[in-house]
């Protein structure tokens, strides 16, 4: 893989990635990234190779993991991403990545298909692609809909519809979970205040959450099990008909 690669983005993908770093710089969206730091960890110590691809919107350092030797951060140009690049254009090869993390990429780019699809290429067989979005049907989901700041461009996909697209390209799910119980505040006090629904969300995991975390791993060929074909049943064994001799011409 090579570093500090660019390739001249769209301008209208350069604006959706602009205005999403400045709504993460908010405190709400430094309270969503908060509170999935927590959940990447603990699903990183699974993971385990030689690169990790990370790819999101906001500015920030590339992710740490204990079993992988190289992280790197890509996408549009900001701080701490070392890989410039277009959304649909990585200048990766096939298979060359073990991890990729998709944190919030799908929900500001200009073309989800395009981008999973271009995530996927990237993963080896046996490897994992982690991805974080907004979930619509929650506080944060409902905030969207009324939001006058960047927020206001986040897609907000559903997890069931991103596991049907990691379905068809070749990915099994093997885990999926919500976090950030808490509604988007912008007083600190108040999310203070509120962190135990926080912590009673994730004991009980129910689809609320505001954001979701889903990590899926890309099937290798020749792994899939085969079906069995249905063996019919067999009839009833039947005596073969056998010619009687007479005695005369036996004589």
């Amino acid at each position: 893989m090579t570093d500090h690669c660019c390739t001249k983005a769209p301008d209208q993908a350069m604006q959706i990635a602009e205005s999403a770093r400045l709504w993460f710089e908010t405190p709400p969206g430094q309270q969503l990234l908060r509170q999935e730091q927590q959940a990447l960890e603990e699903a990183l110590q699974r993971c385990f190779g030689s690169y990790l691809v990370h790819c999101g919107p906001f500015a920030g350092a590339p992710l740490q993991a204990q079993k992988i030797k190289r992280c790197v951060r890509l996408g549009a140009p900001m701080d701490g991403v070392e890989i410039h690049c277009d959304e649909q254009a990585w200048p990766i090869g096939e298979h060359a990545a073990d991890v990729v993390v998709l944190q919030h990429a799908l929900d500001f780019c200009t073309s989800p298909h395009g981008l999973l699809r271009e995530a996927a290429r990237s993963v080896r067989p046996g490897g994992h692609l982690l991805i974080l979005g907004v979930n619509p049907w929650s506080l944060w989901g409902a905030r969207h809909l009324t939001a006058r700041d960047g927020f206001r461009q986040a897609r907000c996909i559903r997890a069931s519809r991103v596991g049907d697209w990691l379905n068809l390209l070749g990915f099994a799910l093997e885990n999926r979970r919500f976090g950030c119980y808490c509604p988007p505040l912008s007083s600190s006090d108040w999310q203070a205040r509120l962190a135990r629904l926080d912590r009673l969300g994730n004991r009980l995991q129910a689809p609320a959450g505001g954001f979701y975390l889903l990590m899926a791993r890309k099937l290798m060929i020749g792994l899939r099990p085969l079906r069995q074909q249905r063996r019919e049943r067999m009839g009833k064994l039947l005596p073969m008909p056998v010619a009687k001799v007479s005695r005369r011409n036996a004589e």
